[in-house]
C-alpha cells in the first residue's frame, strides 16, 4: 500500500514510516523541515507544511493518490487558559484540525472513488480528556474526534475507513511542545503537575513504537473498531471517563495523581 504520514520527522510519526517500511509498504514520509527526514528508508520523502494549502497541493499534484493517510503531525502550546496568546491557539487549530482536513480534501475524494482506502488519525487520551495546562491542546484534539467521527460514516458507504488512534503518554513527546514560562497565579498547579509529569516519566511506559504497531494494524486490519487506544493507561483512563459522571471521574484523576489544586 502506498501510505503518506506526516510529522514523520521525528517522534511516532519517524517510527511509524519506518515500521510500515518494513512491512513492505510504500511509505511516503513527510515534515516541514526535509532535513529531519534524511536517514529514513522509505520509498520517498517530501517537505510538507500541512498549514499551507499549496504545499498540501503540491504533494497531492506529485502523488496522485494515495492507499493510506497517516495524519500525525500535530504541535502544543500550553499554558492556562486565560493566558495562552490566541496566535498561538491559532497555529495549533491550523496544524492540529485544519492541517488533517487538509490532507483529507486532498487525498479522500481519490479514496471514495476508487472505494478503497484507510484514513488514520491520530489522537490522544487530551482527545477525550482535556488536561488543565493543556486545554487548548485538548480542544484541537477533541476536534478531530469529531471531525472522523463523521467522516467514518460519510465513508463507509464507500468502501473507506476511519480509525482514530488514541495514545496515552508515550516517550518521546508525539507533539512539538512550547510552554508560558511564568505561569503567575498558576504557578503551584504548574508545579503539581510538574511532579506529576515526572512520576510518569520514571515509570515503565510505552514508547512510540507501540503507537506505530497500532497505526500499522489500523492500516492492515480491514475490520476492526473506530478508536483504537494506545497504552495501559490510556484503556484504564478512557474506560473511567466513559463510566463516570463527571463528578466522580474529576475524584478518581486527582486521588490517582494526587492533585490537590
Amino acid at each position: 500500500m502506498r501510505v503518506l504520514v506526516t510529522g514523520a520527522g521525528s517522534g511516532v510519526g519517524r517510527v511509524t514510516s519506518s515500521l510500515l517500511a518494513t512491512r513492505g509498504h510504500e511509505v511516503i514520509a513527510t515534515a516541514r523541515n526535509t532535513a529531519s527526514l534524511e536517514g529514513l528508508q522509505v520509498a520517498g520523502t517530501f517537505g510538507l507544511d500541512v498549514t499551507d494549502q499549496a504545499s498540501v497541493d503540491e504533494v497531492r499534484r506529485e502523488l496522485g493518490f494515495v492507499d493510506a493517510l497517516v495524519n500525525n503531525a500535530a504541535i502544543s502550546f500550553d499554558g492556562p487558559i486565560e493566558r495562552v496568546a490566541i496566535e498561538d491557539v491559532r497555529s495549533m487549530f491550523e496544524t492540529n484540525v485544519f492541517g488533517p482536513v487538509r490532507l483529507m480534501q486532498a487525498f479522500v475524494p481519490a479514496m471514495r472513488e476508487r472505494r478503497a482506502g484507510v484514513v488514520v488519525n491520530v489522537s490522544s487520551v487530551a482527545g477525550r480528556v482535556a488536561q488543565p495546562l493543556d486545554g487548548y491542546y485538548s480542544a484541537t484534539k477533541h476536534a478531530l474526534e469529531a471531525i472522523s467521527e463523521a467522516l467514518y460514516v460519510e465513508l463507509a458507504h464507500f468502501g473507506v475507513r476511519v480509525v482514530i488512534v488514541e495514545p496515552g503518554f508515550i516517550s518521546p513527546s508525539m507533539k512539538e511542545q512550547t510552554g508560558i514560562a511564568d505561569l503567575g497565579v498558576y504557578s503551584e498547579l504548574g508545579a503539581q503537575l510538574g511532579e506529576i509529569a515526572g512520576k510518569i516519566q520514571n515509570a515503565a511506559r510505552p514508547g512510540p513504537d507501540l503507537v506505530a504497531t497500532a497505526i500499522a494494524e489500523a492500516i492492515e486490519i480491514d475490520e476492526g473498531p473506530l478508536r483504537r487506544r494506545v497504552g495501559e493507561d490510556a484503556n484504564l483512563i478512557l474506560s473511567a471517563r466513559s463510566n463516570l459522571e463527571d463528578g466522580e471521574f474529576e475524584k478518581l484523576m486527582r486521588d490517582v495523581v494526587g492533585l490537590s489544586w
